[in-house]
């Protein structure tokens, strides 16, 4: 149960005072949540400011720079409304200083309104942006109006929020302060000598103080406010990690001894031998799964640097000690290009492979199950329908997960509640760096595979502003006509009012235009909105060589073999996230042809863009990119989208508190091993901080446990 403290907090928005529905929906933008009655007073109390406005610059009407948001004192000289029967025309309020005269404009608005808001004659401060216009200054809708004697309730530092349409700063704010009054003072979670050596404010007070700037530098991410936050953030995080973790350890492991018969078979049937790194990978995992503690690794490898073929040795190990394994997809087009891959490698040792995806219905899932049940299959492929309730399994020994990041740890728990307790082998292509690998897997074991597999082809990759698109469709013309496979990737799937951004069905369109009628059936077309069915139909025939130009959105981005694809094209590239270029590019140079990669970007370009384009350019080291990546945008963002079930804090920022990242580590560990039931003098208080950062999730696994 929640504790009774908190239940203010966890009152809905639409509880508080002025807000209404269409209000409510605004703040669940803001805040990230899933929609209004998901959107506690908690959710304000929490948002951060991400800059703030310093009104403290007292400046005269002739020195105020344009564009500059200025203070000034002023006095009302006349009114000047719109003209009779034009209402869009702007309403002009006339005032001076000694230095010289502004009109404050507004549009919209009633007359008397501003008659009683500026009486003529009268002083006021008013702030804003001050714009010039053929030599005349003018403030449009001033932020700040207060009459001179209200001087004191003027706000010199003002936090400035995210916004969203429908929401005004002003509303935001009073939203925020109506959630503030609903906090209550709550207990030290954190250990007191920590607090004491960084000179924490209690976390209310930080809290007050994170909405409450006193001055300019109040922002700063490394004020002991913003410190004592992030903290808290990365605690419950480590946290619920560890209790994860503290259960999936809690049944015993059951060690995997196998003499390595399929091992050998799979190997010599292999065209390639294994590098350094996928040979010293695959001791790593056989030495886990051998030991009586449950394996939780996570393999990282570049994008073709062979995972796949590591993970699929130690299925054969787990099937030899006459288990099972599975190996989970987050896409159907994915669990059927791995159980294309592993089937292929499987005969060779005689292992029965199966795949299950929703799309298996009926008859044929019947029988699917039934073999599953029986252990005929040894090993399973498939997306989330591999944990459904109606999938049994005989003996579940090892469960590889490829793209981690797209999958929530509650389905990895329910996956591994299949078995016994599997071991747990975890991939991803995503180059994660350090410290977001310990914010998004705690204690998980890691190993890395460095090299590119023998015959792999660097990719020549250049940046083209996008006037240029002429030459490139040209020159991508002449390579289909010579046989070649290319890729074009968009970022929307189609056109909107809000974007101008080239939506990849008129894209599509356009390149199927331009290479004309001989050519233009061999233009294929991929998003996500189309069926399965409808995708796969696409993949197979880009693949076979019926089409071999492929526009598509990035539900390429993961995984999608087609080794003689050797063109990459990817428009508007500066909207793209840095992992996510990486892996859009490493779709190509997969065979043995030379492969290109073409960054099509509109400028002019902004400045972390330009540096992500020649990030890119520089060099092909995943690792490197991703480091390169939290840098430049923050660990929310580094896996291309906030919805990678990776942690997108909100208070700390791994690029800055990584050291903190590290104390709430072992401060988790700490705890847990002294106080596994979190029942001892910190227990309540801890308990509370995960309820406050919605990881209450965590605390199911203290009672399942």
């Amino acid at each position: 149960m929640r504790p009774l403290e908190l239940d203010p907090l966890f009152k809905p928005v639409e509880s508080l005072p002025g807000i209404g529905p269409k209000l409510a929906e605004a703040l669940a933008r803001v805040t990230g949540r899933d929609g209004p009655e998901d959107t506690r007073a908690l959710d304000l109390v929490l948002l951060p400011p991400h800059g703030l406005i310093d009104r403290s610059r007292k400046l005269e009407i002739a020195l105020a720079p344009e564009g500059v948001i200025a203070t000034l004192k002023v006095r009302v000289d006349r009114h000047q409304p719109s003209p009779p029967g034009r209402k869009a025309a702007p309403y002009r309020v006339y005032v001076h200083d000694e230095t010289g005269e502004m009109a404050l404009t507004f549009f919209h608005s009633k007359q008397a309104w501003l008659e009683k808001l500026l009486p003529v004659g009268e002083t006021f401060l008013v702030s804003g942006k001050v714009e010039w216009f053929n030599g005349r200054p003018s403030m449009v809708h001033p932020d700040h109006i207060v009459g001179e004697a209200e001087a004191e309730t003027f706000p010199l530092i003002e936090p400035v929020y995210p916004l969203t349409a429908g929401l005004s700063p002003k509303i935001l704010r009073r939203s925020i302060d109506s959630a503030l009054e609903l906090l209550p003072d709550l207990p030290e979670w954190a250990d007191p000598h920590l607090v004491a050596r960084n000179s924490f404010p209690e976390f209310s007070e930080a809290v007050r103080h994170l909405h409450n700037p006193e001055a300019a530098h109040d922002i700063d991410p490394l004020t002991p406010t913003r410190r004592r936050l992030a903290y808290d953030e990365l605690l419950a995080g480590q946290l619920s990690l560890a209790l994860v973790r503290q259960t999936l350890r809690k049944l015993p492991g059951v060690p995997v001894i196998a003499q390595g018969r399929l091992r050998e078979a799979i190997l010599a049937a292999l065209p390639f031998s294994l590098t350094r790194s996928q040979e010293t990978a695959v001791g790593e995992i056989l030495a886990d799964m051998a030991g009586t503690d449950r394996m939780l690794r996570l393999l990282q490898g570049d994008v073709g640097s062979g995972k796949t073929a590591v993970a699929m040795l130690a299925m054969a190990d787990a099937v030899e000690a006459g288990g099972q394994a599975v190996l989970m997809a987050p896409t159907e087009i994915l669990a059927r290009q791995h159980y294309a891959t592993i089937a292929r490698m499987a005969e060779a040792a005689g292992i029965e492979v199966v795949v299950l995806t929703s799309r298996s219905k009926g008859r044929e899932r019947t029988e699917l199950l039934d073999r599953i049940a029986s252990g005929t299959a040894q090993i399973v492929i498939g997306t989330h329908a591999l944990f459904q309730e109606s999938v049994v399994y005989a003996n579940l020994t090892l469960a590889v997960v490829d793209e981690q990041h797209r999958f929530g740890v509650h389905q990895r728990l329910r996956l591994t509640a299949k078995g016994t307790a599997p071991h747990m082998l975890v991939m991803t292509a995503t180059p994660i760096p350090r410290t977001l690998v310990l914010a998004a897997f705690g204690d998980m074991d890691v190993s890395k595979l460095t090299e590119k597999p023998a015959g792999r082809q660097p990719i020549a990759t250049v940046t083209i502003p996008d006037e240029r698109i002429g030459d490139i469709i040209g020159r991508l013309k002449t390579a289909v006509l010579d046989g070649k496979k290319a890729y074009w990737i968009c970022p929307l799937v189609e056109d909107s009012d809000e974007s101008e951004l080239m939506s990849v069905e008129s894209r599509h369109s356009s390149l199927a235009k331009a290479f004309g009628p001989e050519l233009a059936a061999s233009v294929a077309l991929v998003h996500g909105r189309m069926t399965s069915e409808e995708k796969d139909q696409a993949m197979s025939a880009f693949k076979s060589g019926q089409t071999r130009l492929l526009v598509a959105t990035t539900v390429i981005e993961v995984g999608v073999d087609v080794p003689d694809a050797t063109i990459m094209v990817i428009e508007h590239a500066e909207r793209f996230g840095l992992a996510q270029l990486h892996q859009l590019r490493g779709r190509v140079g997969r065979g043995d042809g030379a492969s290109s990669c073409i960054l099509l970007y509109h400028g002019p370009l902004g400045e972390t863009a330009e540096a992500r384009l020649k990030v890119l350019r520089e060099t092909e080291d995943g690792f490197r990119i991703a480091e390169e990546d939290l840098k430049l945008r923050g660990e929310g963002e580094v896996l291309g989208t906030r919805q990678s079930g990776l942690p997108g804090f909100r208070l700390a920022d791994l690029a800055v508190h990584g050291d903190l990242l590290e104390i709430a580590r072992s401060d988790a560990r700490n705890v847990l091993e002294s106080d596994p039931g979190l029942s001892g003098p910190r227990g309540p208080a801890l308990r509370m901080l995960l309820y406050l950062t919605r990881r209450d999730e965590a605390i199911r696994f203290l009672r399942a446990g």
